[in-house]
């Protein structure tokens, strides 16, 4: 019953998570309910093998961009690695693109693209607050409430 519920949900959202990963990382998402292949056959998964290349990871992980069922694309970060420039290039929040590890090479947060613009614009962040702070003490502009004495 709960597999029909989690089925149904999905389709009620119609938004689906999409893994690019190796055989493990894919049966381990699949046997947890993610998969699906639509009536043209097309798959919300792709398996990486030894043979396939850089190119065809490229295509499927564009292609996961494209579709507007996907909401969540899981990739191990070692394939991530090899497109890098295209996944770093994606920054848009949806879909959302989480590198995840593998058995083959352990996860390196130095390398993931979400936490890498997260931490270029935290800066940024600072200097907004600081000046968000200057403008109210200036003008007022947000109604904070005074302290109580």
């Amino acid at each position: 019953m709960s597999d029909y519920k989690m089925s149904m949900d999905s389709e009620v959202f119609g938004k689906l998570m999409a893994v690019i990963g190796d055989e493990d990382t894919c049966v381990g998402f699949l046997l947890g309910g993610i998969g699906e292949v639509k009536e043209d056959r097309e798959a919300n998964f792709m398996v990486v093998e030894r043979d396939t290349t850089a190119a065809q990871i490229e295509t499927c992980f564009k292609n996961f961009l494209q579709r507007p069922d996907i909401a969540i694309i899981l990739i191990n970060q070692m394939y991530a690695d090899m497109i890098r420039p295209t996944v770093d290039a994606h920054v848009l929040p949806a879909p959302t693109v989480v590198e995840i590890p593998s058995k083959q090479q352990p996860y390196d947060a130095s390398k993931d693209s979400i936490l890498k613009r997260a931490h270029v614009s935290y800066p940024e962040f600072v200097k907004l607050l600081h000046l968000l702070l200057s403008l109210e003490r200036q003008q007022g502009i947000f109604k904070i409430p005074e302290k109580r004495r």
